[in-house]
Formats: structure tokens, C-alpha cells, sequence
């Protein structure tokens, strides 16, 4: 699933990413140049706010192979990219590599640069990343998506570019074909092989029957419960007696908001009819430093061994950081299910429902 930003709508293509290019390796250039980075490139010379290193350089870019990776870190999609863009950035670092993560935030607290530290560090980042809470590296890239990678040659000009999962193949090749084309020697063959787990492995895009769905009343779909959503107030709600595929509802004292829902009272429960392996939810603490107890159900048991990454085989959790949390994973055969999380102690808020 790609997301196109504008900032209310995301499209939705699958498991296939989209490319540009002559034969899957053209050439994209731009009349905007600054001191020897051409191009788009002159605008993340621009960035400010920089992790991992210092705000690179015109100078350090000129000559260098560039992989510019538009990421926001509770995205799914770019978290199941991960994985091959941090092997590339491992395997060819000393061969005239530079990978860039551009952190282009969707969510309000994604604007946070404590919050995008942690993420890098728990997610074992390495590479340079530069913060455009701005959109404004985004916009000069005229770029639409997440998960978005451009490949950019030793000349500075777009070469090539993949939007959404996959393609890792064909990636690879295009970076060993620039390093070479920039002279470069000694340049590692094959191709990675990574050991994705947890949220980062593969979608199972063949039974994958749910899409991506906000919770915030901005741009949440198939809500169900009685009364339909009061926004931006206090209300208690409850469950109706059935959900369809891809309803979802509320029980208890919620308030939603543009953005997200917040639990204003211990016991809030929401329920979600899916068909997928795996099952996750963006949330967080409302408020920060605070620990949140939760328990997750499927079919009203307890998930046992489809439980996921971020709870027990009883369904239990915390919830401790604003993140993804991947509640369930289930082994086939995959069929609808109706999943339950109960929270323990109030002031949770959750964004949107991510599938895999």
C-alpha cells in the first residue's frame, strides 16, 4: 500500500510499486542547481535538523551515488522497505553510497525529534537522516508517497525512482549500475539477503483483504457504532451487535478527534471485523512518560500463537511509546476475524489500523 500525501487522502496500490524511467532506468533532471548539487538534491543540502550525522554537504555529495528514502516511522509500508534499504546502505557505504532517510511526517507527533531518534535507534538506522516537518524537501522532490526511493547519480540527476514496497531486485542493480558508471571499484556483486521479522516482514498480499484505516473522524471509514462519532467531545459509546469486514466501533468514554481518538476513562475497548495476517495499531500515551496496560482478544479468546510482536501469547501489553504495535499475526488458513483491544488505564490514543 503506497500513501500519496496532500495531507488527507493516501492511495492505495497493493503490493505493486510503481517506477519511472527508460526501461526502468531513465533520467528525470531539474533547472534548480546549488553549488555543485544539482537538481532536487539542493534542497536536502538545505535540511536543518539532522540525525546520524552533520547536515551533509554540497561538497560530500558531489561525485557520491545518492539514495534519497522518503520515510514517516510509523508507516507500515516503509517499515517492510526497511530492511533492504539498511543492507544497501551497510553493503555499499565504502563504494560511494550515500543513503539519505528523508523523515516526512504524517502524524503530529511525528514532528518530534525525540520521538524520530528513538525510532531510528530502535529500528537500527545507521544512515544520515534529515527532518522536513515541513514537507519542504518533500515538495521540492514533487513527491507524493511513502514509502518513496530516489536514485540519484554521481551528475546529481534523478536517475530512477520506485514509490511503494518491492522491486528490491531491480533497485540493487540500478545502485551497482551508477557506482560503476561513477568509477567507482571493487563494487560488492549480488544481491542482499535480509531476515525480515516482525513488522518487517513481507505482507502476505494474497490474503490481504484489509486496507490501512485512520480512526481520527478526519478520515476514518466504516465506523459502526451507535450514534455514529461525536467529534472533539466526550462521549460514551458502544458496541453495535455485528460488524462486517472492515467495520470497526467503540465502547466507553472516547473523545475523537481530527487526528486521533483518546480514551478519557479506564476499560475503552475498540473492535475491528478484518481479514489479514497481521494486524497493527498506531497509538501512544496521550500524554507523555505515562504507561498504558492493554489486552488483545480475536474471536474473544486470547491469541495464543497469533499473537504479535508487541503482545503476549494472553494478549497482553503496554503501551509505552507513540508507535506502530503489532498486535496479532496469524497463521493460515486466513479468514475474518474480529479483534478486541481493551485498555486498562485511560489516556491512550490511536491513530490508524495497519494490515499485512
Amino acid at each position: 500500500m503506497v500513501k500519496e500525501i496532500n495531507l488527507s487522502r493516501r492511495r492505495f496500490l497493493g503490493g505493486a510499486a510503481l517506477t519511472m524511467g527508460a526501461v526502468g532506468f531513465g533520467m528525470i533532471t531539474s533547472p534548480k542547481a546549488q553549488a555543485g548539487v544539482r537538481g532536487e538534491l539542493a534542497s536536502i543540502v538545505g535540511g536543518t535538523t539532522w540525525l546520524n550525522s552533520p547536515p551533509l554537504t554540497a561538497a560530500q555529495l558531489d561525485g557520491k551515488v545518492v539514495l534519497v528514502d522518503f520515510w514517516t516511522y510509523s508507516c507500515i509500508n516503509w517499515r517492510r522497505q526497511l530492511p533492504y534499504v539498511r543492507a544497501w546502505a551497510e553493503k555499499y557505504k565504502d563504494h560511494g553510497l550515500v543513503v539519505i532517510g528523508v523523515h516526512a511526517p504524517e502524524f503530529s507527533f511525528e514532528k518530534s525529534v525525540d520521538n524520530v531518534r528513538w525510532a531510528a535507534k530502535d529500528m537500527r538506522i545507521d544512515y544520515p537522516i534529515v527532518l522536513d516537518n515541513d514537507h519542504a524537501i518533500w515538495r521540492a522532490f514533487s513527491n507524493e508517497y511513502w514509502p518513496a526511493l530516489y536514485f540519484v547519480d554521481a551528475k546529481g540527476r534523478i536517475r530512477h525512482h520506485v514509490f511503494g514496497e518491492g522491486q528490491y531486485e531491480q533497485s540493487e542493480a540500478v545502485i551497482q549500475r551508477m557506482l560503476a558508471e561513477a568509477g567507482n571499484s571493487g563494487i560488492p556483486g549480488g544481491l542482499v539477503s535480509v531476515d525480515a521479522r516482525g513488522a518487517e516482514a513481507a505482507a502476505d498480499w494474497a490474503e490481504l483483504g484489509s486496507g490501512e484505516n485512520y480512526v481520527g473522524y478526519e478520515r476514518t471509514e466504516n465506523f459502526a457504532s451507535r450514534g455514529g462519532i461525536k467529534d472533539d467531545k466526550a462521549h460514551i459509546y458502544a458496541f453495535t451487535d455485528r460488524l462486517s469486514r472492515n467495520q470497526w466501533a467503540l465502547s466507553g468514554n472516547w473523545t475523537v478527534g481530527r487526528e486521533a481518538i483518546v480514551l478519557n476513562e479506564r476499560n475503552g475497548r475498540i473492535a475491528y471485523r478484518f481479514h489479514a495476517r497481521d494486524l497493527h495499531l498506531v497509538m501512544g500515551p496521550a500524554a507523555s512518560g505515562t504507561i498504558i496496560r492493554f489486552r488483545v482478544l480475536i474471536d474473544g479468546q486470547a491469541p495464543h500463537a497469533a499473537h504479535g510482536v508487541d503482545v503476549d501469547d494472553q494478549g497482553n501489553g503496554t503501551v509505552t511509546e507513540v508507535r506502530m504495535y503489532q498486535l496479532l499475526r496469524q497463521a493460515t488458513p486466513i479468514v475474518d476475524r474480529q479483534f478486541e483491544i481493551e485498555f486498562l488505564d485511560p489516556g491512550v490514543a490511536a491513530y490508524s489500523f495497519t494490515f499485512g
